[in-house]
């Protein structure tokens, strides 16, 4: 009985290819450089970047500004977001199960963090240099990114 559940149903979800989610790295420019918008997860409460599911009749881009606005309040600049990068790790979903999920990062310039916005009561919000945010992080390829940040387009003084 426990082989055939094995063989059924946990070793092929264990093989299937990673899912997908976009990520928003929201930056500003700071006195010491740019700085990035972490946030926190609504159940554990560690630090994140916005991020979501791929959104049915929008980009990734579109899906990275809609989910900065909806998880941290972000008016973006009006420059389209642009992939800067990806990092993998373990989504847990309803039930505890962990899927590997690749996050597409899309860096947005932010104009202004809005004060009302659809999850501002679940989560906290903090601007931070990029070398403290990959120390707070949980994810190693995120800090890693984080860490080695691109050049992020449309990093001049706001408008």
């Amino acid at each position: 009985m426990l082989a055939r559940v094995w063989k059924s149903y946990i070793a092929p979800m264990l093989r299937r290819p990673p899912r997908v989610q976009i990520g928003a790295l929201c930056h500003r420019p700071g006195d010491a450089g740019p700085e990035i918008l972490l946030i926190t997860s609504r159940t554990t409460k560690r630090w994140i970047i916005p991020k979501g599911w791929p959104m049915h009749g929008t980009d990734a881009a579109g899906t990275a500004l809609q989910e900065a606005w909806e998880e941290a309040g972000v008016k973006a600049r009006g420059a389209r977001p642009v992939r800067i990068g990806r990092y993998r790790y373990d989504k847990v979903l309803d039930g505890g199960l962990p899927v590997p999920t690749d996050v597409e990062v899309y860096a947005i310039a932010v104009d202004k963090l809005l004060d009302s916005f659809p999850e501002m009561h679940e989560r906290e919000r903090h601007w931070m240099a990029p070398g403290r945010a990959a120390e707070l992080v949980d994810e190693s390829e995120l800090a890693e990114l984080l860490r080695n940040l691109p050049s992020l387009p449309d990093a001049g003084a706001a408008h």
